[in-house]
């Protein structure tokens, strides 16, 4: 789910009909959307690691274009790492701020952020399909507590978020990586929860879910064995999907296909060093 890339520049004023692609053609090195996502917002300022996600090109509708034009601006976040935000004044409040890394189209992330006005959510994507399509969602439904994220998560909690500043983050249907030899490329890894432990305040949870069996054995593996953090649940396993994590289209096309869907919900513990 976590994939993001730019794709072809705002479309002209003709009218369109909804879910049409976008065509157009922009000359050599002109944005494809000036007041939009950057392609590479980071560019050569990190190195240029093992990547967790796999970038895939795909069309823009004119609906989710003329999103991305127009709500970038002050819904959007290019992942530079070139400064390090300011959640109040990003969200324009106080409110809890959750880290959702990798969204899809973002239809699961409207509705959670809907049912949730008081947490604000700071969704994280590289595709740019849905990442328009998450914010005209937000748009659409009046969602002032979502802010759409363009780039490396990484980089985002690394170098771009003060310590305790998150408190949940969430990862839903992240690539499996299913071959043996990718799975370094797996975001769940003891040194990515060590990162995100640094932004996540104490008590704060992780909630991850995978429709892949063995992904979800290394991932309740690996944050088991993670000193900072704890199973809610007694029995050290699984979790039911709790109510408030919508059933989304690619779950439910899983689950038609027998997939087994694991939830996990661990917990921050109080820092060691306090």
């Amino acid at each position: 789910m976590s994939d993001f890339l730019n794709t072809p520049d705002v479309p002209p004023a003709a009218p369109h009909a909804p879910g049409v692609p976008v065509r157009h053609t922009r000359a050599k090195g002109e944005p494809r959307f000036p007041d939009g996502p950057k392609a590479d917002p980071a560019g050569s300022h990190f190195e240029r690691r093992i990547r967790s996600f796999q970038p895939r090109r795909s069309r823009v509708t004119a609906g989710q274009a003329d999103a991305l034009q127009r709500l970038w601006p002050s819904w959007g976040l290019d992942i530079d790492g070139q400064r390090v935000i300011d959640p109040v004044e990003l969200f324009g409040n106080d409110h809890p701020v959750v880290l959702e890394i990798g969204f899809g189209m973002g239809e699961a992330t409207a509705l959670m952020a809907a049912a949730d006005p008081g947490t604000n959510v700071l969704a994280v994507d590289v595709h740019t399909p849905g990442q328009g399509n998450l914010l005209n969602l937000a748009d659409g439904n009046g969602l002032s507590n979502v802010r759409v994220a363009n780039g490396d998560a990484i980089i985002l909690l690394r170098e771009m978020l003060r310590p305790d500043a998150l408190d949940g983050l969430r990862v839903y249907f992240p690539d499996p990586w299913p071959k043996k030899r990718h799975h370094k490329r797996r975001l769940i890894q003891p040194e990515f929860l060590s990162l995100a432990a640094t932004r996540l305040k104490p008590g704060a949870i992780v909630h991850c879910a995978t429709d892949w069996e063995p992904y979800a054995e290394q991932m309740l593996q690996v944050l088991t064995a993670h000193p900072d953090f704890e199973n809610t649940q007694a029995d050290g396993g699984f979790a039911a999907r709790p109510a408030f994590r919508p059933l989304t289209r690619f779950e439910g096309q899983g689950l038609d296909k027998g997939h087994v869907v694991n939830d996990l919900l661990f917990r921050r513990v109080p820092h060691r060093d306090r």
